[in-house]
């Protein structure tokens, strides 16, 4: 089976995480103001979570329209464990880890249970609820108004400025390429892209299509939940907003437009949608409906997402 990683490299499915690696390289030191290093901050750590996501919704063909609750999980661990208990931040980060992955374990089984619309229902009810317990929790979570996080420290160092952050996002982005061109070329991978194109001959073929399809949501949770705490440190304050349905469907979003099944799509489709906005504040008062727009003509022309269409139309033409 042919990935979308593939038609990229055909060689060497690699080349890409070097390219990116160089161009992170060299960002600090083109990059004119504080302004545009914070925006490439968010880029990398937005797309280590749609990797995480893409391996869910893309890969394995399961839907989540509430994954924006397991980062609340983590960024919450991380501002109310260190807060009110004196938890050291990567201590309450691993807590918010673990919380998440027994939390994604235990509702696994029920939920991939049903398919299609109920699916995606059962997961908004999931993130919704989430979101809700932060709301309401006002006295642990400061409620709506959210609550200040401590500095996260290594090794007794505080980890401060927009260049140490850079390059540890940085870090995290490249491992993540790595770790999914890795993942999704083993047998694990292989069985996530067999169950996605058919369960019912997945099983025939021994695949065990309940344990894949729980070990891919609870990895994914974990990661996104540690990516929660580390946009909770990064910005040194958390709200419930980063919890909510809407940033739920935007990371959806990030999938989709950057190309499903693919991990350089992944990657594309966070630094897109992450930077549009800004892009777009010269519209005063239209950003939406340009922002809507654009969404709305890559699906029309783009259907399978910018990196799948762009790689096929460049394979066409060798």
């Amino acid at each position: 089976m042919k990935t979308t990683t593939d038609a990229v490299s055909p060689k060497n499915p690699f080349i890409g995480l070097y390219l990116i690696i160089l161009v992170l390289l060299v960002l600090p030191f083109v990059l004119p103001n504080s302004f545009y290093m914070d925006l490439v901050i968010r880029m990398a750590i937005n797309a280590v979570i749609v990797l995480s996501l893409n391996l869910l919704i893309g890969f394995a063909g399961q839907i989540s329209l509430g994954h924006a609750g397991f980062l609340g999980i983590g960024a919450y661990a991380s501002a109310v464990l260190p807060t009110h208990l004196g938890w050291h931040p990567l201590l309450a980060m691993g807590a918010g880890g673990l919380a998440a992955g027994l939390l994604a374990a235990v509702l696994a089984r029920p939920i991939f249970k049903l398919k299609g619309h109920y699916l995606a229902m059962a997961t908004l009810g999931l993130g919704i609820i989430i979101n809700i317990v932060v709301r309401n929790e006002a006295a642990w979570t400061g409620g709506p108004d959210g609550m200040p996080v401590p500095a996260l420290t290594l090794l007794g160092h505080e980890l401060s400025g927009d260049k140490l952050w850079y390059w540890g996002v940085a870090l995290l982005l490249s491992v993540g390429i790595w770790a999914s061109l890795n993942l999704i070329d083993s047998p694990f991978g292989r069985a996530l892209r067999a169950l996605h194109g058919s369960e019912v001959a997945s099983r025939v073929v021994g695949v065990d299509v309940v344990r894949y399809k729980v070990s891919i949501f609870v990895l994914s949770a974990v990661i996104a939940s540690v990516m929660g705490s580390v946009t909770a440190h990064y910005v040194g304050f958390v709200t419930p907003n980063l919890a909510d349905f809407f940033h739920s469907l935007e990371l959806v979003t990030m999938v989709v437009i950057g190309g499903m099944a693919s991990v350089y799509g992944s990657v594309v489709g966070a630094v897109l949608l992450t930077a549009l906005p800004q892009a777009l504040t010269s519209f005063e008062g239209w950003e939406t409906v340009a922002f809507g727009s654009i969404l709305m003509l890559c699906m029309i022309f783009l259907p399978k997402g910018l990196v799948p269409t762009l790689a096929a139309k460049f394979d066409r033409g060798q």
